[in-house]
């Protein structure tokens, strides 16, 4: 069998569990990216890695049509589900809806579409392209409100404001950081913030469970840290699946972020993949499924099991060290492995000794990821806690 999997950067969900897991499943890979030396690198020899514009699908279909069949088209990418839904359909293969896949991208087409379904009603503005950003003070918009990339990722540019005028210069700061990026305003959604993590063949829906966030104080929404959460009180999980329902949401994995304020579920946003930022790492030992080896199987179309045999009652964290200024990472933990009272605890360090960076204010600037897992939360916790008590990052 043979995937074809689209890809931008290279990331750990590709390199530590999609490859592992299709070579598991005996299923040859191809990579097409708009980066191959990148990728070349981190791949497993003999993997295939072709250049292509994987952002136009037309370049997708063209190059897929040039070479050995295709038993799936795959992504993990944020920014391709479309352009692999499309590519998918066009050589009927399994797949996404790619009008899902599109509404689950742009915010504001999701809260439009959400709205006429009656299921919930954000008050959003849309700002093209070189759109004059004062059209946004005019707006009848609730303050405080936030500004985001209209299909932005990892809380870049996603800022707290409390008026109009400093939407306004908000709006400009980012135009001229990002000239060609549409930026959205909508209401603010007070809330405890979590996910829902879900996978779907088409015919059947999974809830894996989800994750309690934390997140940087405002005006700000940096990821800090996520704690599983081995099961939402039903009437919540009922009204997020609700809603990726009148999304057309519903084949693979999908990651979804949303508020719960009194009572009400409200999405924030809707990631048509399995969640990053090695939590999909943790999800699948914590559950104890070859979680990646079952994402690809249903895009190979083979109808998922009606029980996953996930397991129950564990508990996980994920903590990130975080860069709190530019400059050069000088001093920094190496990979770790440990277990510590019964919890397995991983430390993956995700910039170099070394490297000089900027101050993102974003969940780019993450220097290392800490994931942990065992019996109960209190382990975990006491564990996580003491390896950042005892470890040092220093930025010069």
């Amino acid at each position: 069998m043979r995937m074809y999997l689209l890809a931008l950067n290279p990331t750990d969900s590709v390199t530590e569990g999609f490859l592992p897991a299709a070579a598991r499943l005996g299923v040859e890979v191809t990579i097409l990216t708009d980066q191959p030396e990148a990728h070349r690198r981190d791949v497993p020899e003999g993997t295939e890695v072709l250049e292509c514009d994987v952002r136009d699908f037309r370049a997708v279909i063209t190059c897929v049509a040039g070479r050995r069949p295709a038993d799936a088209i795959f992504t993990n990418s944020d920014h391709l589900q479309v352009q692999a839904a499309l590519a998918a359909e066009y050589f009927g293969l399994p797949g996404k809806d790619w009008r899902a896949a599109l509404c689950a991208k742009n915010k504001a087409e999701m809260r439009r579409r959400l709205a006429v379904a009656g299921v919930d009603t954000v008050r959003t503005v849309e700002l093209e392209p070189g759109q004059d950003p004062s059209v946004l003070a005019a707006a009848e918009l609730p303050y405080p409100c936030v500004i985001k990339p209209r299909e932005g990722v990892a809380s870049e540019d996603v800022m707290l404001v409390d008026g109009p005028g400093e939407l306004v210069v908000c709006a400009k700061e980012i135009q001229v950081r990002r000239p060609e990026v549409a930026l959205v305003a909508e209401e603010f959604l007070p809330g405890q913030l979590y996910t829902l993590e879900t996978l779907g063949d088409g015919r059947l829906r999974h809830v894996l469970g989800g994750f309690r966030t934390a997140i940087s104080a405002p005006p700000t929404f940096i990821e800090t840290g996520l704690e599983f959460v081995a099961a939402h009180p039903q009437s919540v999980t009922d009204q997020v699946l609700g809603q990726l329902d009148a999304l057309g949401v519903g084949f693979g994995a999908c990651h979804t972020e949303f508020v719960v304020h009194e009572g009400r579920a409200r999405l924030i946003e809707v990631n048509y993949r399995v969640i990053g930022d090695q939590c999909d790492l943790l999800l699948a030992h914590v559950l104890g499924i070859p979680l990646f080896e079952l994402i690809l199987r249903a895009h190979l179309g083979e109808p998922l099991p009606a029980d996953l045999g996930a397991r129950r009652g564990g508990a996980a964290r994920v903590e990130y060290a975080l860069a709190d200024r530019a400059g050069t990472l000088v001093s920094a933990p190496g990979t770790v492995d440990r277990t510590v009272d019964g919890v397995r605890l991983a430390y993956r360090p995700l910039r170099e000794v070394g490297a000089e960076q900027p101050h993102y204010r974003t969940n780019r600037d993450y220097i290392g990821v800490v994931r942990a897992f065992g019996a109960d939360d209190g382990a975990v916790d006491r564990a996580v806690e003491g390896f950042f008590a005892t470890e040092k990052w220093e930025i010069a």
